[in-house]
């Protein structure tokens, strides 16, 4: 599949999509599901549900794997899809120190799109 102009880059803040630890079933479920926000869908449950808690526009995506649950936290801009964390999530709440850091990766994000323009 090639990238039509339109499409909405990748910003990869943190993390990564890669096996080890991913199984091939879960990377490529996730480049899959992250290609159809690149072309501008909007993913609902059971593949991917609002995080409000870190911001506007932001989601978790859902992996299931036979290691466990992978989440793919990103935020869904008009111009880019902007990927905060990758992460296996081993709770049913996604911990704090968590939603912090993508917090603070919006906000850094932001900051350097303002001094950009």
């Amino acid at each position: 599949m090639t990238m039509d102009r339109r499409d909405r880059p990748l910003v990869w803040l943190h993390g990564e999509v890669k096996t080890p630890p991913f199984s091939q079933a879960a990377r490529l479920e996730a480049g899959y599901l992250l290609r159809l926000l690149q072309q501008g869908e909007s993913l609902g449950l059971p593949h991917s549900r609002p995080m409000p808690a870190i911001g506007p526009r932001c989601h978790e995506l859902r992996i299931n794997d036979e290691a466990g649950t992978f989440r793919v936290i990103y935020r869904a801009d008009t111009d880019a899809v902007v990927i905060l964390d990758v992460f296996l999530k081993k709770t049913q709440q996604t911990p704090q120190s968590d939603i912090a850091a993508c917090k603070r990766r919006v906000h850094e994000y932001d900051r350097i799109d303002e001094v950009g323009e």
